[in-house]
């Protein structure tokens, strides 16, 4: 359905503007924080670079939501509650320097973030969410959508939300996928066998813009 050039789907996928939270290299996960004024004013700056789009996609906390209508104020904003941000638990809120003593922080380190979150979400969980959004995006874009056309959907969402949306349709390491605030990914999306998956993934963000 999507392989031809004529009726081909980019995907645009982009981490929110950083907050004071993420500056401080804490883990911001459940806790709905809004942008930073540094992180409003670098979105502000580089907005123009952004490719456009014809379709938006958000996760529902503010830090996405403000992110999108920055870089796309005049578009349509539409909401997959799925994409929210994983659940830390215990960790919410903290940094390296206040978990590095605590022994199941150091537990989790040593099992490359396999374990879950005490009191929070598994990766697995959180991936299989994640999903579940995707599919509903697609959804949606065939409704909304001439599927005999190309065009180009944006997706203003978490960084674990492009890590997991990414080792799954497109493949390679959970971790491989980490990008900074403002950056992200383009992609196009294919359909082999009525499973989707993404191609042709290339970084795009501030930093190269």
């Amino acid at each position: 359905m999507w392989n031809r050039s004529e009726n081909q789907i980019k995907l645009v996928m982009i981490r929110h503007g950083a907050t004071p939270s993420n500056k401080e290299h804490r883990y911001l996960g459940r806790t709905d924080e809004g942008l930073s004024m540094e992180g409003e004013w670098a979105l502000q700056e580089a907005k123009n670079a952004y490719p456009s789009i014809d379709y938006l996609f958000t996760s529902p906390m503010k830090r996405c939501m403000q992110t999108a209508r920055i870089l796309y104020p005049k578009q349509e904003i539409l909401v997959i509650p799925e994409w929210v941000e994983m659940d830390f638990g215990d960790f919410e809120g903290k940094n390296y320097m206040e978990l590095k003593a605590n022994e199941y922080y150091q537990r989790w380190i040593d099992s490359n973030g396999t374990l879950p979150f005490p009191n929070g979400e598994s990766r697995e969980v959180f991936i299989e969410r994640c999903k579940q959004g995707f599919q509903k995006m697609l959804l949606q874009l065939k409704s909304r959508h001439q599927m005999t056309s190309a065009m180009t959907a944006g997706l203003v969402i978490h960084g674990g939300t492009i890590m997991s949306l990414l080792s799954t349709f497109y493949g390679g390491k959970y971790f491989n996928f980490q990008v900074a605030n403002g950056q992200g990914y383009i992609c196009t999306l294919n359909e082999i066998q009525g499973y989707p998956q993404l191609i042709d993934v290339k970084k795009i963000g501030q930093d190269r813009l």
